[in-house]
């Protein structure tokens, strides 16, 4: 568990469930998970975002939506896209579809629950405008997101458990 640190403010973290809880981190969890992101960051400033939990189906909708991509994926950012002059603290919202993190934790021979927490990690820093695309920024990003879980416990994503 993160130290309290009046430097971070405590984001306020709306979670919303596409298909049943059972299984499913806690809340808690998933406002720990964004803590540690926004912190790594080094976000000052109040933060508020929204996590929608989906279903293979609602995660293909939405990916075929906003991405033209007609699978389903593990996370989708939505950074918030406020009006000039408009001072709210929101960052966007996550979608992060359930039976997709199952089969890649289990692909890649690592706990649901870390794969979780590094998804929300991912996603939340995507809302910060970290990205992937250019190998530069992705290293970046990368090695971010490591720190963080490590933070966290969380042995380095990025390298897949080796047989022994």
């Amino acid at each position: 568990m993160p130290i309290p640190d009046s430097r971070f403010p405590i984001p306020a973290v709306h979670l919303s469930y596409g298909l049943p809880r059972a299984g499913l981190p806690a809340a808690a969890s998933f406002r720990r998970w964004a803590e540690a992101a926004l912190r790594g960051a080094k976000r000052r400033r109040p933060a508020e975002l929204s996590i929608r939990l989906v279903d293979a189906e609602e995660g293909r909708e939405l990916n075929r939506a906003y991405r033209g991509k007609d699978y389903a994926t593990n996370v989708l950012s939505f950074p918030a896209e406020l009006p000039p002059g408009v001072k709210l603290p929101l960052i966007g919202d996550l979608a992060i579809c359930a039976p997709v993190v199952a089969r890649e934790a289990a692909e890649q021979g690592k706990p649901a629950r870390h794969h979780w927490a590094h998804l929300t990690v991912h996603g939340v820093l995507h809302l910060l405008g970290y990205d992937h695309i250019v190998e530069a920024e992705a290293e970046a990003m990368e090695a971010l997101e490591t720190r963080i879980l490590a933070g966290l416990g969380i042995a380095d994503p990025y390298t897949l458990p080796q047989d022994v």
